[in-house]
């Protein structure tokens, strides 16, 4: 019966939203004064600059930039649970790119994931963060783009399942999960504070990766940051609060700075598409936006305690046999205590990256290796080699099992057949 309510209530909401999109006038561009902007207002050299910055910060490359191909000209496949949707060119080109667009029309697919004719956007463009932006910022990231040369790559169709791929079911999905925004500042925090929040919600776009999805791609519930598996990616983003049972316990500010300044600190290191993150963006940051995050992260409030927290319940045999391929291979570089070496190597005890619920992470670094970014502060960072040819689905199992239980860590095993999922899984 309560299934079938809520059946009705979807179905409630998708009629009512197609009757909107759909009635007379519903595409229409709402009038605005600004929606005109000189060109020579988009030449002005600190916009521009503001704009490059501003742009970095969003890591607008790290998608819109294909392996091997043009910057920001489009072409990467995005992977989602529905099919593939392909990033566009924003490059200044006008007939594939972004040439012909005005700041209205930016503004709209920024603010309200619309685009430039009124079509709703899939949320791969994580339109569901950047609405959050100011209006001026967005000014200056339209205009650095603008100021890019032209290169002609026409896009690529989304290569999405039914019904997925009726563009215009997305008024259902908006209906349930996307309210256009802007941040606006809390009057009872600091200035850093605000800017940090500015920049995590907003531009940042944090939470797209950081807390679980639903069945339909939506975020499962309000909370914010708490964590959860990246969609096709076998990654997990972990909680990125400091509290007590938090992500980032016992983190200071400086350990984040660190992180997202060089890619390592003494807590841990970045790997996989935060290492993406670092090297693309984080990395030309300056050290007060950086110090800003900290501090809003800092406050963000304590976690009840994650499920994969809780000491599983793993054979002492297993255990024994993970501790011995452990003093193997790895003490040398992280420590018979899990402690490993600040700057160079990340420990393993504590490590929210070794803790978070799934497994996924720590099976994945033992299977294929771990790489840190390259960064200014860091050109020549330590990597971790593969072990996926030395080691069985059961030693992989029993090595990641043991660092999940050891010290003081206190997570669930991870079992064989969740390693042979992973083993032939692409680092990237």
């Amino acid at each position: 019966m309560r299934r079938r309510w809520w059946l009705a209530v979807v179905l409630l909401v998708v009629l009512a939203s197609l009757w909107l999109l759909l009635r007379p006038g519903s595409d229409a561009r709402i009038p605005s004064a600004a929606s005109t902007v000189g060109a020579a207002t988009l030449r002005e050299p600190g916009l521009l600059a503001r704009g490059e910055y501003l742009t970095s910060a969003g890591d607008c490359a790290g998608c819109h930039t294909a392996q091997g191909g043009s910057r920001f000209a489009g072409g990467r496949a995005l992977p989602t649970p529905f099919g593939n949707i392909t990033a566009p060119n924003i490059t200044s080109d006008r007939e594939t790119g972004l040439g012909g667009w005005d700041f209205e029309d930016f503004w709209q697919a920024l603010h309200a994931g619309k685009g430039r004719h009124g079509a709703l956007l899939y949320p791969a463009f994580p339109y569901t963060s950047y609405t959050r932006v100011h209006r001026d910022d967005a000014l200056a990231i339209f205009a650095y783009l603008q100021s890019l040369p032209p290169v002609h790559q026409r896009g690529v169709a989304p290569a999405l399942e039914f019904p997925y791929s009726v563009r215009r079911s997305l008024v259902a999905w908006r209906a349930l999960y996307f309210r256009e925004s802007e941040y606006k500042p809390d009057p009872a925090q600091s200035a850093q504070w605000n800017r940090g929040a500015y920049l995590v919600q907003g531009l940042g776009h944090c939470n797209e990766c950081h807390a679980r999805r639903d069945s339909l791609g939506g975020f499962a519930s309000k909370r914010h940051l708490t964590g959860g598996e990246i969609p096709m990616q076998d990654w997990y983003a972990p909680d990125l609060s400091t509290g007590h049972n938090g992500g980032l316990q016992d983190w200071n500010e400086q350990d984040i700075v660190d992180l997202l300044k060089t890619g390592q600190s003494a807590k841990g290191a970045a790997f996989g598409p935060m290492a993406d993150v670092v090297a693309g963006s984080t990395q030309h940051m300056t050290d007060h936006d950086l110090r800003a995050i900290a501090v809003y992260l800092h406050s963000l409030p304590a976690r009840a305690t994650p499920a994969g927290r809780a000491r599983g319940s793993t054979p002492t045999a297993v255990v024994a046999h993970g501790e011995r391929i452990y003093a193997k291979r790895c003490a040398d570089c992280h420590g018979k205590g899990g402690q490993g070496v600040a700057g160079v190597y990340p420990p393993l005890d504590g490590n929210s990256a070794v803790t978070e619920p799934s497994g996924i992470n720590a099976t994945r670094m033992v299977l294929l290796g771990g790489f840190p970014p390259v960064t200014a502060q860091s050109p020549r960072p330590y990597s971790m080699p593969p072990f996926a040819q030395q080691l069985s689905d059961s030693d992989v199992s029993a090595v990641v099992s043991y660092i999940r239980h050891a010290w003081t860590n206190r997570a669930a095993p991870v079992r064989p057949e969740q390693v042979a999922r992973y083993r032939h899984t692409p680092i990237d």
